[in-house]
């Protein structure tokens, strides 16, 4: 049983971690260190150590030479492919939800975009990706598809990092609830293909913000 309890804390400390870099609560390049991550979650420093490791065989953290372990920067060219990929799987996803989101699910879609809404024009850059990362989540989730959401997530851990930089572009936030009310739409019309057409416009459009960036910084 102790075994299994300790294996259960991995597993917790691994899925904190992700979602940490899911949803941009470390920065590109930020080094993670243990006795930290262990005070700020309140356990042991081996889970952690043993989900940073976890982490880097998977490639969403990196370990340098001397053993410090960092979230990664992206060139230009490698977020580019994982645009192109996103693309394709989060639409594929999305069109698949539109014919199995329960009018429940649709409810919860339709107030997080009006919560978007609120926190573009409050300012809250905060509360809007929060909103972002749950609004994209809670449709991909209605897919259906187990295997598609776990690439989707390992996607998101590679990319989340970055999106806060989205909100410091003055010609992104202003538009930056467009596809999602074309999204709503779709979904409201159980229109599979403009769902697809509508997610990869969103995907696209934050994509060429922050290729720009990193064109900037290369």
């Amino acid at each position: 049983m102790l075994k299994l309890e300790h294996q259960t804390l991995n597993d917790r400390a691994y899925g904190a971690l992700k979602q940490e870099l899911i949803s941009g609560g470390f920065s590109p390049g930020q080094t993670l260190v243990i006795r930290k991550l262990a005070e700020t979650f309140g356990i042991s420093t081996t889970p952690i150590r043993e989900a940073l490791q976890r982490l880097v065989a998977e490639r969403l953290l990196e370990m340098q030479n001397n053993r410090s372990v960092i979230v990664p920067l992206l060139s230009a060219p490698a977020f580019e492919e994982l645009t192109r990929i996103r693309i394709a799987v989060e639409g594929l996803a999305g069109e698949i939800a539109a014919s199995r989101m329960s009018e429940s699910g649709l409810i919860d879609v339709q107030a997080m975009l009006a919560g978007m809404q609120r926190a573009i024009d409050a300012g809250d850059a905060s509360a809007y990706l929060s909103l972002n990362e749950a609004f994209h989540f809670a449709i991909y989730q209605h897919a259906g598809a187990p295997i598609l959401l776990n690439m989707i997530r390992d996607l998101w851990g590679r990319v989340g990092p970055y999106l806060k930089l989205l909100m410091q572009a003055d010609r992104y936030v202003p538009q930056s609830n467009d596809a999602h009310r074309r999204i709503v739409g779709a979904l409201e019309q159980r229109n599979g293909p403009a769902v697809r057409a509508s997610l990869e416009q969103d995907i696209a459009a934050a994509a060429a913000v922050l290729s720009e960036s990193l064109r900037t910084a290369d």
